[in-house]
């Protein structure tokens, strides 16, 4: 993995990065090797998730990452329901608004994260005055509303939404969120059916994790189906791609492209990170609910990565893209989840406190020597069949 080649390549886009002042950056040559989106043009978006610093402009180092790189962001938190209106009616689109004035800005495709999702809501939307829970009606219209507000705003700026995100269980169940006991399964569509109303021209998503489990495949594909079979426009298919060192197994990951894009819509790679830290349980997902106590053991590389630990982690990263270059006809884009891996959500998440390292770019921004690899790849794709 550490070729003579990336790493002088590594030293090249470091002196670049370091020597620019935060407010004006010598941006990397569009025809320099390491550019991801450029690597990738004509094949599928290159993309990241911002936090507010960086939709803020106060990281001017990941700033300039992210303008070099990528071509796609979406809003890691700011956009979702609990933020967006904390309480009925009362709407901040502060941030919101930023990021979408950042993403114009810098001649991004812009993605909405997202419509609704059972976690990360008001306990509002679910509520009455007494604290009980609100009747079928009324949360329906508390959607309607929410949503409409919402992508009308953003109506011809936002290419796509998360309309709905993570509603089916591993074992291809729907989750028993309290969208699905109040309104049961029609609040999918009629989520969707309520973006499309608000802006017509938006591509619109259903986005999970865990999406390699065979049984959890299944279900998102008849959830789809569900969708289209009422006539209500879906025109993509997230699979988030939070993965670990070993597991899911690659030909897993191919099939779940395969059945997605068998539905007639896009297959989109949305959260890309890959763990270097022991699972805290078997078949770990991304179940932002989940939480276990802190163990110096399952926090190994406190002090940095080893050599081979980074040589596995490059590994795997290139036959997730290999599988992604060989079906970019069916792939739009592939989001990581995040700039740095100092931005990282994994670094708190299971387990609060852990040291990770899941990212493309390390901690000083700097590629890691296999995005080099990543990026002989995609000028080699023709030959990946």
């Amino acid at each position: 993995m550490k070729s003579i080649k990336a790493l002088l390549l590594t030293t090249v886009v470091a002196s670049g990065i370091a020597c620019a002042s935060n407010s004006s950056r010598e941006k990397i040559p569009t025809n320099d090797p390491v550019v991801l989106k450029e690597a990738f043009q004509g094949r599928f978006y290159i993309g990241t998730a911002l936090n507010l610093d960086q939709i803020w402009e106060r990281d001017g180092e990941a700033i300039a990452l992210v303008q070099q790189q990528f071509n796609s962001i979406v809003a890691e938190n700011c956009m979702k329901s609990m933020y967006l209106q904390p309480r009925e009616g009362e709407f901040n689109f502060t941030d919101a608004d930023r990021f979408v004035a950042f993403g114009q800005k810098h001649d991004m495709h812009l993605v909405g994260h997202t419509l609704i999702w059972h976690s990360q809501a008001p306990r509002w939307f679910f509520s009455d005055e007494n604290g009980k829970d609100v009747s079928r009606d009324v949360l329906i219209a508390r959607m309607r509303s929410h949503i409409h507000k919402v992508v009308s705003r953003y109506k011809g700026k936002i290419a796509g939404w998360d309309v709905v995100n993570e509603a089916v269980l591993d074992n291809g169940e729907y989750r028993k969120s309290k969208f699905y006991q109040i309104i049961g399964e029609d609040f999918i569509p009629l989520a969707f059916q309520f973006a499309h109303e608000a802006d017509p021209d938006a591509e619109l998503y259903y986005n999970d994790y865990s999406t390699a489990i065979p049984a959890k495949r299944d279900g998102i594909v008849k959830v789809v189906k569900s969708i289209q079979e009422r006539g209500i426009p879906i025109h993509g298919i997230g699979m988030q791609e939070h993965q670990g060192l070993y597991h899911p197994e690659l030909d897993e990951i191919e099939k779940t492209i395969l059945a997605f894009s068998s539905t007639g819509a896009k297959v989109m790679v949305t959260e890309l990170d890959v763990s270097v830290l022991p699972h805290a349980r078997e078949n770990q997902g991304a179940e932002i609910s989940e939480t276990y106590a802190y163990k110096n053991e399952l926090n190994p590389y406190v002090d940095g990565l080893p050599d081979s630990v980074m040589n596995k982690l490059g590994e795997r990263y290139v036959n997730f893209f290999k599988v992604y270059l060989k079906h970019s006809d069916k792939i739009s884009r592939v989001t990581l989840w995040g700039v740095g891996d100092q931005y990282s959500w994994k670094n708190g998440w299971p387990i609060p406190g852990r040291t990770d390292y899941p990212l493309l770019f390390d901690r000083n921004f700097k590629p890691k020597p296999f995005v080099q690899d990543i990026v002989s790849l995609a000028r080699n794709a023709a030959e990946i069949k």
